[in-house]
């Protein structure tokens, strides 16, 4: 008895000085391990080891009819996870390193790039699933673009910075990163024509990056999105029991944005979702038109659950 209690103080004085000399070391490529079933996506994760400070990066604000489309270059808006390269490792958004098998960057720019991990039009969840693994499956990983669309710390407007991403990767033997590609539009009405071809084909919506735009972290309209419906966030706060054909199984979830607003979400769900709903506490992600002149969103509709607490917390906590 004596000598298990002299063990357990042992590895309870050992255990903090592994976890500060594990926490203070460079991280490897392979050394990244995010928390099972939580994909970081642009989020932080415990598994993920801590790269410093989250990356200051571009964030885009919503299209709105009435800008001028000919001072922007327009590109398909993809539904992958946000990655920052600094030179050495693929890094989250909440400042944590993605797990990559090392051969996946090889021949990467030492140049700092911003993009997104990509698998394709529709897997999104896929992509999620793949990321999100403690030890990466090389085979899986094989299938992920590194899509780039920014380089932070280049000089000169958007275009310049755009002839620079293609000439960079263009000279690259690695064949698992590409530049996104950037085009014009005329005005509103092709806008929404091609935005309805990509949609229909798949895709999520567009990106308007101004031309003439000097990079500059932050939201601004100098990147804008461009989708079909808006969305945003909220907490679920509790199940409502549903009626009729969904008896017995959720019927709404009632939720709260971060300006305190709740409302109930009761459609988007499939049947597996309603069996196992989000759970409470959870961030998810909907869809809406527009909102009502007591600011609740139209025409809620679920679209998934975000893998992430952090913002919960926030939204909790009360903090941005």
């Amino acid at each position: 008895m004596k000598q298990t209690v002299k063990i357990m103080l042992f590895l309870n004085l050992l255990f903090p000085v592994a976890h500060q000399l594990y926490a203070g070391r460079p991280s490897g490529r392979l050394s990244g391990m995010p928390c099972a079933g939580m994909p970081c996506a642009g989020m932080p994760c415990a598994g993920m080891p801590y790269a410093g400070k989250p990356p200051k990066l571009i964030l885009a604000s919503v299209y709105m009819k009435g800008i001028d489309i000919h001072q922007y270059l327009v590109s398909e808006k993809l539904d992958g996870v946000r990655a920052f390269w600094d030179g050495k490792n693929l890094i989250s958004r909440g400042g944590k390193v993605f797990s990559a098998p090392e051969w996946y960057t090889e021949g990467f720019p030492e140049q700092p790039l911003d993009g997104e991990l990509w698998l394709g039009r529709n897997r999104f969840e896929e992509l999620l699933s793949i990321v999100s693994k403690k030890v990466p499956e090389e085979r899986e990983w094989r299938h992920v673009k590194y899509m780039v669309f920014e380089v932070p710390k280049a000089e000169g407007p958007f275009t310049e910075r755009y002839k620079l991403i293609v000439q960079l990767l263009a000279t690259s033997t690695n064949t698992f990163i590409h530049p996104v590609t950037q085009f014009t539009l005329k005005d509103h009405r092709a806008l929404m024509k091609k935005l309805g071809t990509v949609v229909s084909a798949g895709g999520e919506g567009l990106m308007l990056h101004r031309a003439d735009a000097l990079y500059k972290v932050g939201r601004s309209n100098d990147l804008l999105k461009v989708k079909p419906y808006m969305d945003a966030e909220a907490v679920v706060l509790s199940h409502i029991p549903g009626k009729g054909k969904h008896k017995g199984r959720m019927g709404s979830v009632q939720v709260m944005m971060e300006n305190g607003i709740k409302f109930r979400i009761g459609t988007g769900f499939s049947d597996k979702e309603r069996e196992n709903p989000p759970p409470i506490g959870s961030t998810i992600t909907f869809k809406y038109h527009g909102n009502t002149i007591n600011h609740i969103p139209k025409f809620a509709s679920f679209l998934r659950v975000k893998p992430s607490t952090f913002e919960r917390e926030n939204v909790l906590k009360g903090g941005e």
